[in-house]
């Protein structure tokens, strides 16, 4: 079988395109509701102050990241870990 494909490179060439066509054709059809659902990039930020107590830490640290990260653009979900 594989002989073929050898020995008829523009047989191959024409089933690849044919394949290729078909998967385009596909996708261009497939309803929005159809894609799988992805979920937005994370990104996890450790923040160590050694030697403050629970209070400096967001006073200093804490509150000044959190005003950074909520411009950035695309983020839709923010948790505080402790």
């Amino acid at each position: 079988m594989f002989n073929k494909f050898i020995q008829r490179p523009v047989l191959s060439i024409v089933l690849s395109l044919i394949i290729v066509f078909l998967g385009a054709l596909a996708l261009t059809n497939l309803p929005v509701t159809q894609f799988p659902s992805i979920s937005p990039p994370r990104v996890n930020v450790i923040a160590d102050f050694p030697g403050s107590n629970g209070e400096l830490m967001i006073k200093s640290v804490i509150i000044p990241l959190e005003k950074a990260l909520n411009g950035v653009p695309g983020m839709k979900y923010m948790t505080l870990v402790k």
